[in-house]
Formats: structure tokens, sequence, C-alpha cells
């Protein structure tokens, strides 16, 4: 069933385009039934490596660029392992893939980029995008957002991404090439249609809704993380004072010195290990973060609907507005206050010819509108069929992603507990031997 769904709206991105769009739009997807890219290449992001370089106005700058590695499953399957296929590329030129995305399939949750700046972290932690830990978190992210799109059965049979992972300098002109940019709806045309679109459909509402929830509620869960981090940083270091302490008691004493100086060293190690701790603690932060940005991918397809909905509604509104118009020039009878019948009464009747000719204007521009609202209810109906079949993919996709998560930090909360407890222990037996 959801097979037969991606199929059918795979092609929806370019039903707001003219025709010859469309067939280039189809010409950008490989397809493959029941394949997915991730079923023929092996993908990773194995390394990151700082450069420096020209921007655009001629200014040195320092940025990081990340080595793709891909690899045929086929050459492997086959017992060969040869040398994967490499290329670097820049953060920005990921954005780019992104931004092609979002416009090329609107009804598709695309799976979000990482942060580019450090957001809700711990006052110990770097903010810097150039520190070496947070490139390394991103370089991670990185591979997980390609591996999130060469696995769905849409996105990756999209020839921009192969070309992406696979063409290292010829990418950037195919890419443009497609026109995307031009294709992008404005923010402002968005905003207009959300609050003046009359018969929004009920399920994009509350899936607009429940985005918003989500995105407060991952925020509010980062922020409690990032204050226990603190707390929890400046509890384990803390206990370093008690190694101090029990390295200096021991000078004093003889018969308990080795059993102090013992406890002391296990103080100091339980301190030392909440740095590896923490570490782990971001990864699982980096996982609901990446919630966070889904979110807003989320609402970016129910505002797209909100848009498809409004120019329905304002080509039937048209249309209407048109066959009115006809009754009346027809009847010579105007049902309602107009400044067309004001200057009738004022200058007169218009001729016969003239009534004739607009009949005619009239007529062509109805049926004209005719082909648009049939033309916007069909690219609706596929918009709301294809959005709603990627929607519940997401969902089950997130309730299995956040649920592994928050069992896995919960597995990492006991294991760290458990550790503290076995250090008190062992401090424990050294000072039973003195």
């Amino acid at each position: 069933m959801a097979d037969a769904g991606n199929k059918e709206s795979a092609t929806i991105g370019g039903d707001e385009f003219t025709n010859t769009e469309l067939e280039n739009n189809k010409n950008n997807t490989m397809v493959q039934e029941g394949s997915t890219l991730l079923r023929r290449m092996e993908i990773s992001v194995a390394e990151a490596e700082k450069r420096t370089g020209k921007n655009t106005v001629n200014m040195q700058e320092i940025f990081t660029v990340y080595l793709i590695e891909t690899r045929s499953i086929d050459a492997i399957t086959e017992g060969h392992n040869p040398a994967p296929d490499s290329l670097w590329r820049r953060y920005s030129e990921f954005e780019i893939l992104r931004n092609y995305l979002l416009v090329t399939y609107p009804f598709i949750v695309v799976p979000p980029l990482p942060e580019k700046r450090a957001e809700f972290v711990w006052h110990k932690l770097s903010a810097d995008n150039m520190d070496p830990d947070f490139v390394e978190r991103r370089r991670v992210c990185l591979e997980n957002f390609l591996l999130r799109v060469a696995s769905h059965s849409v996105l990756s049979n999209d020839k921009i991404l192969y070309h992406f992972l696979t063409e290292e300098h010829r990418w950037k002109e195919v890419v443009y090439e497609t026109g995307f940019q031009a294709k992008a709806d404005s923010r402002i045309k968005a905003l207009s249609a959300t609050f003046r679109v009359k018969n929004p459909d009920k399920r994009f509402t509350e899936m607009k809704h429940y985005s918003d929830e989500l995105q407060s509620l991952t925020s509010q869960l980062l922020r409690v993380r990032a204050r226990v981090a603190d707390r929890l940083y400046g509890v384990y270091k803390v206990h370093g004072n008690y190694g101090r302490v029990f390295s200096e008691w021991s000078a004093l004493e003889k018969e308990m010195g080795d059993g102090l100086q013992s406890a002391g060293h296990h103080m100091d190690a339980y301190a030392a290990s909440v740095d590896d701790i923490l570490e782990e603690e971001e990864h699982y932060a980096d996982q609901l973060k990446e919630y966070l940005f889904y979110a807003e991918a989320l609402r970016a397809v129910c505002r797209k609907h909100e848009l498809t909905q409004y120019e329905l509604e304002t080509a039937s509104s048209d249309l209407i507005s048109k066959k009115q118009q006809r009754e009346e020039l027809a009847t010579g009878m105007v049902r309602t206050f107009s400044f067309k019948g004001m200057t009738n009464k004022l200058f007169g009747q218009e001729t016969p010819e003239q009534r004739e000719a607009k009949l005619s204007l009239l007529e062509e521009q109805i049926v004209h509108g005719e082909e648009t609202v049939t033309e916007k209810t069909v690219e609706c109906e596929e918009y709301v069929k294809g959005a709603w079949v990627d929607m519940q993919r997401f969902k089950e996709q997130k309730d299995r992603d956040l649920r592994e998560a928050l069992i896995g930090y919960a597995i990492m909360q006991i294991s760290m507990c458990k550790k503290g407890i076995q250090v008190w222990t062992n401090a424990k037996e050294c000072l039973h031997k003195m």
C-alpha cells in the first residue's frame, strides 16, 4: 500500500509547473520500483577537514569540508572489495541539496540538516562551530542526513542526489540548471495563504499544531538536559576534592595511609569519568535535535498544502465571478451593486456588438477557468494523498527513533549510577583495609 502511494506521489512535485518543467522533473528521477539508493550503494561521511580559501567577496575564510565515500553494493556482494569513490563537500552544499529536495518534493517531510552552530549547550561545551568535538558530531549528523535521504523511496531515486554523491565539480551547475530556486514559494505568499484559506484540511491543521508542540517540547527537554549536564559536571568534578584531601591525609598516617591514598585514587577516577559520560550524552542530545528540526520540515508540508488549497479556492472564486458576470451580461440584470451598473445608468447601455464581444471573451475566460479549477483540484487531491502517505511514514520513523533514543538515554543514566556505586564500593573496601 505504501509503495503504491509513494510511486503515485512521486510526480506530484511537478504539478504546479508547466508540462515542460514536469517532464524535466521526471527526468531527474531514476525510478526503480521497490528500490532505494541505500540498497545499491554504501554511503558514509568518513572525515572532516579544516581548510582556508577565498569567499565570494574575495576575503580569506576558514571553513570545514566533509569527505563523502560511496561504494557499490553489487561489487561487495560479488566478493570484491573496491576502494570507495570519494569527494569533498562543504556544509553549504548540503544546504543546496536539501533546498532542492524541499522545492522538488514539497509533499515529503525532508530530513533536516544538523545545526550550523551549537545550540542548547551546557556551559563547559564549546559553541564554536570550528570546535573539533562539534565538527565531529556534525559529521555524524550529516552522514545520518544522507542515509535518511538515500533510504527514502522517492528522494533516494533523484538524479541530483546521485550527482551530489558522485560528481565533485559539476554538481552545482547541474542542480542550478533545474531552476529550483525560481520555483520556491515566497514566505509572504505562504503566510498569506495561511490566513486567507477558507476551508483548510483538518488533518493538516492538526499536524501543523502537532509540529509546533513537538518543537516546543523537544526544546524544553534539551534545555533541561543542558541544565542537568551543568550540575552533573559540577557534582562529579567536586569529587576530585575528596581525592586531593585523601591523598594529603594519607601522608600524615602510617597505618591508614595506603587505604586513604587508594580511596583518593578512586575519587579522582570518578571525577574524571564525567567527561566521557557527557560526551556520550551529546549523542542523545543530537538525536533529539534532529526531531526539533524535523518539526519545521513537517510545518513546511502543511504550509504547502495551505497554499495549494488557497490557489484552488481562488481559482474557484474567480470562476464563479466570471459566470455571474456572464449571466448579468446576458440578461441585462445586475444582482449586486457595482461600478459597472452605475456607469450603465449614467451613460446608457452597451451596444449589442459590445455586449456580444464581452460575452465571447467571458466564455473563453470561463472555459480557461474551468480547466484551471480542474487542474488545481487534481493537484490538491494528489498533494494530500502523497503528503499523508509520507506523514504516516514519518510518524512511524519518529516513534521508533525517539523510543530508542530515550531508552538508550535511560540505560546510560543507569550505567552511570552503577559506576558511581562501584566507585564508592571500591573506596569502602579500601577504607576497610586501614
